[in-house]
């Protein structure tokens, strides 16, 4: 199944080859998590610090056992920090 994975800021470094700007289109096998889409993606888990599913935040907890559906959008922000 296929789902769309965004990556933002100094995470956009672990997108695949064939994304486009912040976005890939990802191929990944039924029942696969968040965390196992950024783990296979290469991101750290302390840097995954907002992590959106369709737009809804997903607690860490969530993370590991919210299994992803067919056109999902996984959306990824590190840590920002500033003033």
């Amino acid at each position: 199944m296929h789902v769309r994975l965004e990556l933002y800021a100094s995470l956009m470094k672990h997108l695949p080859p064939d994304a486009v700007r912040h976005r890939a289109e990802v191929e990944v096998d039924a029942g696969t998590s968040p965390h196992a889409l950024l783990d296979r993606c290469g991101v750290p888990r302390e840097q995954a610090h907002l992590v959106l599913r369709n737009g809804v935040f997903l607690y860490p907890e969530q993370r590991d056992d919210t299994p992803l559906e067919e056109g999902d959008v996984i959306a990824v922000w590190p840590p920002v920090a500033g003033g």
